[in-house]
Parts: C-alpha cells; sequence; structure tokens
C-alpha cells in the first residue's frame, strides 16, 4: 500500500494552459502592439517560402495577402513547404515548439526570420478563430489538411479533397475577435505589411498591391553623389520625418550588415536614447532599438538590414550579447570615419555639421585621441577672444587659462580680455576635459586654471601712497565683509564702468561652506569641522581704483555709511558674477538697499 501510494505521488503531471490569458500576456507584456499580429505572418510564410527553395530552389516564393472587410478577416497565401496531417498535430497544436525543428529545416534554421516558435498564437491577439489549411511540398501525394483553432484553446483537424489546396504551401484564414476589426481593414493591412516587409526577398502583395521596395534605397545605383544624397535625404524624411544634414553609408559585410545613418538637422541631448530602425533577413525588427550605436553618437538616426543579430523573445529588440557589441563598435568606426573624411576634404559640410552637432564630436573627441587630433582645428569653444578651436586660441595665447564653470567665467571674463588674458570656458559638457587634454596633441601648450590669484596678479597696482591715503576706507570695509568670509583689495583695472570685482575659487568655495556649516553644528560636528579648517584662500572683493564712484565712496568720512556701500559694491559684484546667493547674500542686498534708502532720506531731510 505504501508502495503504491509513494509510486502514485510521483507520477508525472502536464501544465494546463489557459490560452485565453495567454494571449492576454502577450497582448500585454511581451508585444507593444496588436500590430504585430501581421509580422508574425509574414514571418510564417517567409519562413516557409525559404524553406521549401532550400529543398527545391526553383519553387514559386510568392506571399499574398487578402482582406475581407465585409466579414472582418483576412487570409495570408505562401507558396511554402506546407504542413501535412502530423505536422498540423505536433506543431501548431503545441505552444512553444516551432515549425524550424521539423525534420531536415534545421540544417536551414539560420536563414528563418523566426527563432521562438510562438506563430500564429500571437494572431490571436486580434483573432477569435485561426483557419490553416496546408498542403506538404514533401509529401505532394498527401491530401491537405485544415486545423481550426478557437481563443480558447479547442482545435481541430481535418484533411480535405486535393480541389480545396491543390498546391503546396498554406492559407492562413483569421476571424477578428470583438473590438479589433480595425487591426484587418485593407488600409490598416496594407500600411503594416510595407513597414515591416518592405525589404523582404520575396514577391509579397496585398491584393495586388506591391509589399517589397527592393533594392533598398541605400543599395540602389545612382547618377552620382549628389543625387544619392538627395534620394537619401528624401528617404529619410519619409521614414523618420525630417530632412537630414548628412547620410552615413552603414557597411559591415562580415556582420551581414547595409543601411544608413542619418544626420539629425537640430541638437538633441546627449542623454536622449535614439531609436534606430532595424530589419532582420528583410523583415523590420524593430523602429526603437536604443543600443545599437555607441553612446557618443546620439547625433544621428540609421535605418539597415541585418542577418546576423539576435532578437529577444518578443523580437522586437536586439538581444544583448558578444555580436551585437562587435557590430556597436563597427558602427561607431563607420561614423568616425565619416567625420575624418569631412575634415579631410569637404571642411564646409563639416562645419555646418559641428555648428550643431559640436557636442557629440566632443564627446567622442575626449576618449579617442586621434579624433581629437582631427577635429582640434574644428571644434568650436566660447573664449575671450569669441568662438574659436583650440588650436587657434593657443596660437594667440602663450599660456591657455580655462575655468571649470561658465560661472567662473562670466565673472572674470570682461576683466580678463581688458587685461590681455586669454580664457577659455571649460564650464560647459566636455569642454574643460579636452583643453587639459590639449597638451598631449599639441606639445608645448602650456595649459592652467584660471583661479582668482592669477586674474588679481595681472591687474595693476595702486600707487602706495593712493593706497595708503585710502586705508581708513580700506579697514572699514575689511571689517565689514571679514564675517562673510571675504578680503578687499584695491587694484586699478579697466573698464572703469566695472567698480568691483568678486573673485573667488573652487578652495574658496570650499572654506565657506565648512565654515557656515560649523557655524551651524553642534559642538562635536563644529570640533571635527573646525579640525579641517586648512590653509585655503578667502574670496576677495576687488575694488577697481580706476572707478569714480569706488573714488567717491573712499572719500566718505561716514563709517557707517562707508560699511553700507561697501556691502553695495559686494551684492553688485555677486550678482555681475551670477552667482547662486547664499541667504547671507541675499540678506547683506536687502540690508544694503535699505541703508541707501534711509540715508539717502534723511540726506534730504536735512537738505530741507
Amino acid at each position: 500500500m505504501d508502495s503504491q501510494t509513494s509510486q502514485s505521488s510521483q507520477s508525472p503531471h502536464t501544465f494546463q494552459v489557459d490560452l485565453r490569458g495567454l494571449v492576454d500576456l502577450l497582448s500585454q507584456h511581451l508585444y507593444s502592439s496588436p500590430k504585430v499580429y501581421l509580422r508574425e505572418l509574414l514571418q510564417n510564410a517567409v519562413d516557409a517560402v525559404t524553406a521549401r527553395r532550400a529543398e527545391q530552389p526553383g519553387a514559386p516564393a510568392r506571399v499574398r495577402l487578402y482582406v475581407d472587410d465585409a466579414g472582418g478577416g483576412l487570409r495570408v497565401e505562401d507558396s511554402g513547404i506546407g504542413l501535412t496531417e502530423s505536422d498540423v498535430h505536433s506543431l501548431l497544436a503545441t505552444i512553444g515548439r516551432s515549425s524550424k525543428r521539423a525534420d531536415g529545416l534545421e540544417a536551414a534554421r539560420s536563414d528563418f526570420l523566426g527563432q521562438f516558435g510562438i506563430g500564429l498564437l500571437a494572431c490571436f491577439v486580434v483573432a477569435e478563430r485561426i483557419r490553416v489549411i496546408s498542403r506538404s511540398a514533401r509529401t505532394p501525394e498527401a491530401p491537405p489538411v485544415e486545423w481550426t483553432a478557437a481563443d480558447d484553446g479547442s482545435y481541430t483537424v481535418r484533411t480535405l479533397p486535393d480541389a480545396e489546396r491543390p498546391e503546396p504551401g498554406t492559407t492562413v484564414h483569421l476571424v477578428a475577435r470583438a473590438g479589433a476589426a480595425e487591426w484587418l481593414t485593407e488600409e490598416r493591412v496594407l500600411a503594416l505589411a510595407r513597414d515591416f516587409g518592405s525589404l523582404l526577398p520575396y514577391d509579397v502583395r496585398v491584393g495586388e498591391e506591391e509589399v517589397t521596395d527592393l533594392p533598398a534605397p541605400w543599395d540602389r545605383p545612382y547618377p552620382s553623389p549628389a543625387n544619392r544624397r538627395v534620394a537619401l535625404a528624401r528617404h529619410c524624411h519619409d521614414l523618420f520625418g525630417f530632412t537630414p544634414l548628412d547620410s552615413i553609408e552603414l557597411n559591415v559585410p562580415l556582420a551581414g550588415i547595409r543601411g544608413v545613418a542619418y544626420v539629425l538637422p537640430s541638437a538633441v541631448s546627449p542623454a536622449q536614447r535614439a531609436g534606430h530602425r532595424v530589419h532582420l533577413k528583410g523583415m523590420l525588427l524593430t523602429e526603437r532599438a536604443e543600443q545599437l550605436l555607441p553612446d557618443w553618437a546620439f547625433f544621428v538616426r540609421c535605418v539597415l538590414d541585418t542577418d546576423s543579430l539576435r532578437p529577444t523573445a518578443s523580437r522586437e529588440a536586439l538581444y544583448e550579447d558578444e555580436t551585437l557589441a562587435a557590430v556597436r563598435e563597427a558602427l561607431g568606426e563607420r561614423i568616425r570615419s565619416w567625420l575624418t573624411g569631412l575634415a579631410a576634404g569637404e571642411p564646409e559640410r563639416l562645419a555646418a555639421f559641428l555648428a550643431v552637432h559640436h557636442l557629440g564630436v566632443k564627446s567622442l573627441a575626449r576618449h579617442d585621441r586621434e579624433m581629437l587630433r582631427t577635429m582640434l582645428p574644428w571644434l568650436p569653444f566660447e573664449t575671450t577672444d569669441g568662438r574659436l578651436s583650440l588650436k587657434e586660441f593657443a596660437q594667440r595665447h602663450p599660456v591657455v587659462h580655462f575655468t571649470r564653470t561658465v560661472e567662473e567665467y562670466r565673472q572674470v571674463a570682461p576683466i580678463a580680455s581688458a587685461q590681455g588674458v586669454g580664457v577659455v570656458n571649460g564650464g560647459y559638457t566636455y569642454d574643460s576635459e579636452l583643453v587639459e587634454a590639449l597638451p598631449s596633441v599639441r606639445p608645448g601648450t602650456v595649459v592652467a586654471e584660471l583661479d582668482a590669484d592669477t586674474v588679481t596678479a595681472h591687474l595693476d597696482a595702486v600707487d602706495p601712497d593712493e593706497e595708503l591715503a585710502l586705508s581708513g576706507f580700506l579697514a572699514a570695509a575689511r571689517a565689514k565683509l571679514d564675517p562673510l568670509g571675504c578680503d578687499v583689495v584695491l587694484r586699478a583695472f579697466h573698464p572703469m564702468s566695472v567698480p568691483a570685482l568678486h573673485l573667488d575659487d573652487r578652495a574658496a568655495r570650499h572654506e565657506q561652506a565648512r565654515s557656515a556649516a560649523e557655524e551651524g553644528a553642534d559642538d562635536l560636528w563644529a570640533g571635527i569641522l573646525g579640525s579641517l579648517r586648512g590653509s585655503a584662500p578667502r574670496a576677495r572683493l576687488v575694488l577697481n581704483h580706476l572707478s569714480p564712484l569706488v573714488r567717491k565712496i573712499g572719500s566718505l568720512g561716514d563709517a557707517e555709511l562707508i560699511g553700507t556701500a561697501t556691502e553695495s559694491l559686494y551684492g553688485q559684484a555677486l550678482l555681475m558674477a551670477r552667482r547662486p546667493l547664499r541667504p547671507t547674500d541675499s540678506a547683506l542686498l536687502n540690508r544694503a538697499f535699505i541703508g541707501l534708502l534711509e540715508w539717502a532720506t534723511n540726506g534730504e531731510e536735512g537738505r530741507r
């Protein structure tokens, strides 16, 4: 008894599949849209034709789609390998088994589009009933067989008279499910068939309308390069909705890839993921392939056909593997070669490209020394001499000074330019890295980050006697700004319209942040932060001795008014530098403004 119980408990069981639930799973999670049903139908038909021609090279290669708008149905006929009754039972009625596993076809598997055996099951996304009539090309003496399935999981199989299907091949009939009839209209079927199958190698038609359009636009002969460029631009506009700046041939024979990359006519964010159209053996696999190109090539959109890349289970994306990584590198090399070709022989086209996409090229040049060397004469940078390449700028200045932030550049650019100091704005994406890499491709170039000491050193010192005469004013000003962590120095510089210049650097800002944190911390953290106090330079307010306003303030005798005026100069210098204001800075500006109003009001009352 115990033995029998043990044997019974270990007996095998089979899974029970709820077909309706599985169809819902496909439509909601595996596929992005019900439209993929037509791709599956085309795929099965094309694979069947491929299988037959592998055994019978002279066999016809036709796929026809007929729409019954009145009845809400679709009929797909192919001249492919066909099925016997045993094939129908073992292949169509078994979920997960691919018809490519049939005897004799495994060797030709690489020629098939489908790889996952889902096949007709996807058609239940739009159909409530599927009817298949097929006749095998391998056993032409066998009668045609009919397989009819409903979306509840039931199916029937029966043989038919020879007249029902006299020639080898398969016919698939779909009857639309409730709410899905729109997917089986002639207009929709034709549009989907052309979208998915325009590059298929066989004669595919919807009624009498041709679906295929071969050769592909990038493979067609053209009278001249200019004609080719115009034709591809038209193709890009039809496909992606924009007219490209240029087109780049993508030809990687070893990976079985042919296609074209279109250069976007407007700038895009490097973080934006590009969507590329990828055909697999002529069948559109996806129009949103994101991992096809290197990240730096965000300025192009691609369309290509391949026979080497692997699709994911939904056949709507590419499988990330070593092959895809190699293809990505090879396509990146094609785009890199196009750029170097423009630099070598077509400077006007390169300039037009860089005017829009210099950011992408700078991204590439950071990691590619040869690309940096090639693009160096062309890459534009914001400098105190205008927009120049680093090469041009280095020819003008013995030292290439640069700032790491846009704020720092705006702070010092007017003053540095007036003193003859050249500065590159390194605050934009990638720019500071490229400036620092300049000596590696232009030996002998001196590159230095601009700091407050360097700017101050280039400003003219004031005559000692004149500075001594202003010592009282300077002492009052320093006392006023000392709590803010800012020193006051007197220099003479142009333009005279700038009364004061606020200078700091990253070390000074770090010290300010540390000091502020120390003041607001408890005893334990205040002690820790205090131990981190170093010899970092403080920010400084450089007063311009050439400014009439500074001279007038320096002659004031009221210490309180001098302090208010100094705070006003400090606040105005901060605003000119476009620095983010700290709460203490905002409070100072408000206090100085009110103080000047009170002084002006009291002065007016005194004059009355």
